[in-house]
């Protein structure tokens, strides 16, 4: 029976996902607990740091100072060292078993005690590549490549050897509440100019065409357009993994705005790659796709395989007409299709200097990971009871500032007989949509056995 109350639950639980990268351990009385004042929204940078923005009390979204990001830092890796991991070592293939997870979970409600860093992380897993049912130990194990737990300059859970994020209980909890939820529109964030900003910012380009001085022009398009306006669907908005997908949103629209520099050569901005006298996109549409290879499965289907995971940057050509914006009605821009080309063949070396795409990337993992669960049942041909996880009267998550509004930055060219101002757009997958293709492997069903024949007696995962 299992012993659970919402009381516990918020002492153990709530707070340790408002750290959002690291696990916070104050004393008081006697006892550990997770504080939302030092990491969440009780006070800090916690639950506000995410991809290096901030998202204030009235949901506008900014970029974090790196000070303050060094300095967010240097605290959770103080915290990191008073409460270091139990194991973790670098793993071409680490076994991490939910059975294992959802009873520490449990423990640590029932003892009022803090969730380990491994289980935070679910085992320092940086992807997950296998997921296996094991119905002889009522168990769905997640697999995939691990790494030491550690904390990067911006506060991030990251591997200690790759430096690359690792995964997220807590985006893993959302994954799996919101994926029915999901069916229908995916998981996706828009950022986007409001219909009456456009009309507004239209009237402006009419009326001063004569105007020359750049910097009066974009102050008069910047108050013309307006603040843009953040849509989130498919997760809730106040939750981590809405913020991951708004802040690399957010990142990409900088970067090829000429905002803040790619730090990659084959990257520059969208707006350097437009020829003097060229016409181009005022404001430029772009927004980021997810693609896998076709998922394998073993002849039983207990054991999956995921491969071919990337993200993809398109592009569409608004027409900005007098009675708003036109989607897909312009001319073909092919400077911003080549800037997709661009942002889609660097995105790993982009990923590996902002680490937010590559928790875009792991937020994507758990999609797919929870509707694979969800539509093959697999947790119930394991007879794996995954309802405290599932079920928010058990585990209330900590929620984050919405983000509703992006400042509207002007920081263009003429080219042309347009000025270029601000690019618009989202990231958006359909978790459901990479299980409509599934083909049968031969190796699926060899890793399945080796993995189980590995499982200790104890312990939350191993090689």
């Amino acid at each position: 029976m299992r012993i659970c109350t919402q009381r516990n639950v918020l002492l153990a639980l709530r707070n340790s996902f408002a750290t959002t990268c690291c696990v916070a351990v104050f004393l008081v009385a006697g006892n550990s607990f997770f504080t939302e004042q030092a990491f969440g929204q009780g006070g800090g940078f916690g639950a506000q740091a995410v991809g290096g923005i901030s998202v204030d009390i009235n949901g506008i979204v900014r970029t974090i100072e790196p000070g303050s990001l060094a300095s967010i830092a240097t605290q959770r890796r103080k915290i990191l060292q008073e409460n270091p991991p139990e194991t973790g070592r670098r793993r071409e293939l680490q076994k991490v078993s939910l059975k294992r997870i959802v009873a520490e979970v449990q423990r640590a409600v029932t003892k009022d005690e803090p969730l380990s860093p491994e289980v935070l992380t679910l085992g320092g897993l940086e992807q997950i590549t296998f997921v296996f049912v094991d119905p002889d130990s009522h168990d769905v194990i997640l697999a995939g490549p691990s790494d030491e737990v550690s904390i990067d300059g911006n506060g991030n859970f990251v591997g200690q050897n790759t430096g690359r994020p690792l995964l997220l209980l807590e985006d893993l909890i959302v994954a799996l509440r919101a994926i029915d939820g999901a069916r229908m529109g995916g998981m996706r964030c828009s950022i986007d100019p409001t219909p009456e900003g456009v009309a507004q910012l239209q009237k402006v380009l009419t009326s001063t065409k004569q105007m020359t001085n750049p910097q009066q022009m974009f102050q008069a398009m910047e108050e013309a357009l307006g603040p843009q306006q953040i849509t989130v669907g498919g997760v809730p908005a106040d939750t981590h993994f809405a913020q991951v997908l708004v802040a690399a949103d957010y990142r990409m629209k900088r970067i090829g705005m000429g905002l803040e520099p790619s730090g990659l050569t084959k990257l520059p901005s969208y707006l350097s790659m437009i020829p003097p006298g060229q016409t181009a996109t005022t404001l430029p549409r772009f927004w980021l796709e997810a693609q896998y290879s076709p998922i394998a499965r073993d002849p039983d289907e207990l054991g999956w395989k995921l491969t071919g995971r990337k993200m993809v940057c398109l592009t569409e050509t608004d027409l900005l007409a007098q009675e708003g914006m036109l989607r897909g009605r312009g001319r073909t821009d092919k400077n911003a299709a080549r800037w997709c080309e661009q942002m889609t063949a660097s995105y790993d070396d982009l990923a590996s200097s902002k680490p937010v795409f590559s928790e875009l990337l792991n937020c994507v993992d758990l999609g797919v990971v929870a509707a694979l669960i969800e539509s093959r049942q697999l947790a119930d041909r394991a007879g794996l009871d995954l309802s405290l996880l599932i079920d928010a009267s058990f585990v209330q998550l900590s929620k984050y500032q919405i983000p509703t509004h992006v400042p509207t930055v002007a920081h263009g060219m003429k080219r042309g007989n347009r000025w270029v101002l601000s690019a618009s757009g989202g990231v958006q997958f359909q978790p459901w949509a990479f299980l409509e293709e599934v083909v049968e492997a031969e190796d699926v069903e060899s890793e399945r056995f080796l993995a189980l024949a590995a499982r200790p007696e104890k312990g939350l995962c191993w090689e």
